[in-house]
């Protein structure tokens, strides 16, 4: 037992030497976006989180959280889409609780049972399984697909709650999944690097008792370059309530979302990605 707790101070100390939940996207991983410009803050909710996923040491993706809704506001990857099973294991983000926590994502029972935390403790500051449970017309949306990922803990690593939404489940099943299986097969054809951006809508609606928001819209840009000289881009957003993919131009959607925030312009991309 002593023994036990010796390890879990070491870990934790060395845990301490780095952060998963950053204060920008620029200094920490800054990779994941188009020369490394991520979106504006038009889009920035009340109470973010900046997340530089980790996964077994390793930043996967980035993600804009909105601690008060308990929903990303956008998830930023690059697509490199390989073969590979579904992973079944899914995670929450510690750091989210207290910087003194590990900065790799971990499994609830991970965190209840070796670090002494409460179940209450951990929901608030995100989601939790709990409130994903029971859901009717509704399934845990992935925002970054683990399909476009290349291997194992690429994939796993989307499989963190931080990266999920409340999205309807046709939508979900249906016209979205023929966007992210075969829309984006054709349009990245000629493409070294593909930089993509995926969102969501804050909604009027939630579910686990008012938890979790359900969001308006979902939203996926893409930012790619053919050459050093030869860029494309595309975007596309469906309302949460519908098993519709709209396809627009980047330029389209940032005026869209422009509208439906209410705020500034905003600017998803660094402005050498083609807005027409």
């Amino acid at each position: 037992m002593l023994l036990l707790l010796l390890l879990q101070v070491l870990a934790s100390c060395l845990w301490l030497a780095g952060s998963e939940v950053v204060t920008s996207f620029e200094s920490s991983c800054p990779q994941f976006f188009f020369r490394e410009t991520p979106p504006n803050e038009a889009l920035q909710p009340e109470n973010p989180a900046w997340i530089c996923q980790n996964y077994k040491n390793q930043y996967y993706f980035a993600t804009l959280y909105d601690r008060n809704r308990r929903i990303p506001v956008y998830s930023a990857y690059l697509y490199q889409p390989g073969p590979g099973t579904r992973p079944k294991t899914w995670l929450v983000e510690p750091q989210l609780m207290s910087p003194t926590y590990p900065k790799t994502m971990e499994r609830e029972w991970t965190l209840l049972n070796y670090f002494s935390v409460s179940l209450d403790q951990l929901s608030k500051s995100q989601a939790i399984l709990k409130d994903y449970k029971n859901l009717t017309g509704l399934n845990r949306g992935h925002l970054n697909p683990s399909s476009h990922h290349p291997d194992s803990s690429s994939r796993t690593a989307t499989f963190t709650l931080t990266n999920i939404v409340p999205q309807n489940e046709k939508l979900n099943g249906g016209a979205w999944n023929n966007y992210e299986q075969q829309t984006m097969t054709r349009r990245t054809q000629g493409c070294n690097t593909t930089y993509v951006v995926v969102g969501a809508v804050p909604g009027n609606n939630y579910i686990a008792k008012g938890r979790v928001n359900k969001p308006s819209h979902i939203w996926s840009s893409a930012c790619c370059e053919v050459d050093t000289h030869r860029r494309k881009a595309w975007a596309v957003i469906a309302e949460n309530d519908k098993n519709e993919v709209q396809l627009l131009t980047l330029g389209e959607l940032e005026d869209v979302l422009t509208q439906l925030y209410g705020r500034d312009q905003v600017s998803l991309f660094h402005r050498d990605c083609p807005r027409e």
